[in-house]
C-alpha cells in the first residue's frame, strides 16, 4: 500500500530532514511551506517522484484547503501528518513583549498547528480504510522556557493540550496522535547557539547540538507504527544540553 504523508516547514532544517527520511523510508511525501524555491530544493534532494512540493500559508485557512483539496484529488488518502511548521522571536524580556510578536508565533505554533491537525483529522476519518496518524511538532520548550520565551514556551505548551486532545478524540476514529519534542538539533535556528544562549542565570554559554538526521529517524519510527500502537511524547535531544537541571 502506498502510504501518504504529509510534512509542513519542509523547506529547511527539520522538516527538509523529515521530508527526505520519510521518502527513503517509502512514504509518498506532500511538502508544503511558503517558499516554492525551498520546497523544490527539497524534492530534488529526494527519490524521483518520492516527494511532492506545494506552498502553502498554514495561517491561512483559505491556502489549507486548498492543499487538502490537492492532497485529496491527487492522492486519495492520507496515513502521516508531520505538523512541523514554526517560528520565533527574538528573545526578550516578558515585560518587554508587545502583542505583536506575541501573535507572530502563535499565529504560527498554535493556530497553523490546529488548522493543520484539524483538517488531516477530519481527511483520515472520512477515508476509507479510516485513520492515519498525525505527530505534533513540540518543543524542550513544552516542559521548561529559556529566558524570554513567552511566546514560543506557551504556544508550545498549547500544542502539548492539542497532542492529548486529538489522541483521545481520535480512538473512535482510528487516529493516532503523538508529539516529538526536540532539543538542539543542528539546523539554521540552533546556529546562534555557536554564539551563546542565554541561561536562566543570566549568563551566555555555548551549547551542544546533535545531527538533524536522528530527528527524521524518530519521525519515521513514530510514522511506521501500526496505528494500535502510538508514541504520545517522544523526547530527543542533544545529550549534553541543558534540560535537565537547567535553572
Amino acid at each position: 500500500m502506498n502510504r501518504i504523508a504529509l510534512v509542513t516547514g519542509a523547506g529547511s532544517g527539520i522538516g527538509r530532514n523529515a521530508t527526505l527520511a520519510l521518502a527513503t523510508a517509502g512514504f509518498t511525501v506532500i511538502a508544503t511551506g511558503r517558499r516554492a524555491d525551498a520546497l523544490e530544493e527539497t524534492a530534488k534532494q529526494a527519490h524521483k517522484d518520492m516527494v511532492h512540493p506545494f506552498p502553502a500559508d498554514v495561517t491561512d485557512e483559505n491556502s489549507i484547503d486548498a492543499l487538502f483539496a490537492a492532497i485529496t484529488s491527487k492522492f486519495g488518502r492520507l496515513d502521516v501528518v508531520f505538523n512541523n511548521a514554526g517560528n520565533n522571536v527574538p528573545s526578550i524580556n516578558f515585560g518587554d513583549l508587545d502583542f505583536k510578536d506575541w501573535r507572530t508565533v502563535i499565529g504560527v505554533n498554535l493556530d497553523g498547528a490546529f488548522l493543520i491537525a484539524n483538517k488531516a483529522y477530519k481527511m483520515m476519518r472520512d477515508q476509507s480504510p479510516q485513520g492515519g496518524r498525525i505527530i505534533n511538532n513540540g518543543s524542550i520548550s513544552a516542559h521548561v522556557p529559556r529566558p524570554g520565551s513567552a511566546p514560543y514556551t506557551s504556544s508550545k505548551h498549547a500544542i502539548t493540550g492539542l497532542t492529548r486532545s486529538i489522541a483521545l478524540d481520535g480512538r473512535q476514529h482510528n487516529i493516532a496522535c503523538g508529539q516529538i519534542d526536540i532539543g538542539n538539533a543542528a539546523s539554521e535556528m540552533t546556529e546562534r547557539m555557536n554564539d551563546g544562549v542565554l541561561q536562566a542565570d543570566g549568563s551566555m554559554k555555548s551549547e551542544p547540538t546533535m545531527d538533524v538526521q536522528n530527528i527524521g529517524n524518530a519521525v519515521v519510527h513514530m510514522a511506521e507504527l501500526p496505528l494500535d500502537t502510538n508514541i504520545l511524547f517522544m523526547t530527543i535531544m542533544a545529550s549534553e544540553m541543558p534540560f535537565v537541571g537547567r535553572g
